[in-house]
């Protein structure tokens, strides 16, 4: 049951990310199509690089598409950046401040010790695990790198599974426990029997 109870707590955590993601594209999405109501200043700025590149067309209008190009690329990537970012700050700030993320805390699971060091290379290692790669490949594919791009995912892939199955294993700590040297332990085991009426002979 502890492994069910880490496995909801995980799905509840990355539906977070989930939807911080969602918004992150929905910023993304708006700053990009701002990109495009701008082309009447870039295609000033074309016309007075055509003007000052002596007839030049096929140069210059190149010029303005790789800088429109360029400009989505870097929307697109600062997105990705932002993204691992804030589920960085999640992990750590969650463990740092209340040893536990919003889904160890649904599930009465609590990651020990969690002191700040210790949360920041626990956030990290998860961070990584569960989006930066993830991420890192993305960036790749939108700068061009397709097979760059799929070998990347293939590590992203790796690395997730190895973060996940390893709790599988004796001891029942994940890749990023063991990195940070953090348990994650259970707080509704002791209930009942703390509960439970003392018999009488």
């Amino acid at each position: 049951m502890p492994k069910l109870r880490r496995a909801v707590a995980w799905f509840i955590d990355f539906a977070l990310v989930a939807a911080a993601a969602s918004a992150i594209a929905v910023l993304t999405f708006h700053r990009i199509s701002a990109l495009f109501t701008d082309v009447p200043e870039l295609a000033t700025r074309g016309g007075f690089d055509l003007l000052t590149s002596r007839g030049d067309i096929l140069r210059t209008s190149e010029g303005l598409g790789l800088s429109l190009w360029d400009r989505t690329v870097l929307c697109v990537e600062e997105a990705f950046g932002l993204l691992v970012l804030v589920t960085f700050l999640y992990q750590w700030a969650s463990l740092a401040l209340a040893g536990r993320t919003v889904g160890k805390a649904l599930t009465g699971l609590k990651v020990t010790p969690s002191r700040p060091r210790r949360a920041a290379v626990r956030a990290a290692v998860t961070t990584t695990a569960d989006v930066a790669v993830y991420a890192l490949a993305c960036v790749l594919l939108v700068e061009g790198q397709f097979v760059l791009s799929v070998l990347v995912w293939a590590v992203a892939v790796l690395v997730f599974l190895l973060n996940a199955l390893i709790v599988l294993f004796p001891g029942s700590r994940s890749l990023a426990d063991r990195v940070a040297g953090t348990a994650v332990e259970g707080l509704w085991f002791s209930r009942a029997s703390a509960t439970r009426p003392a018999r009488t002979s």
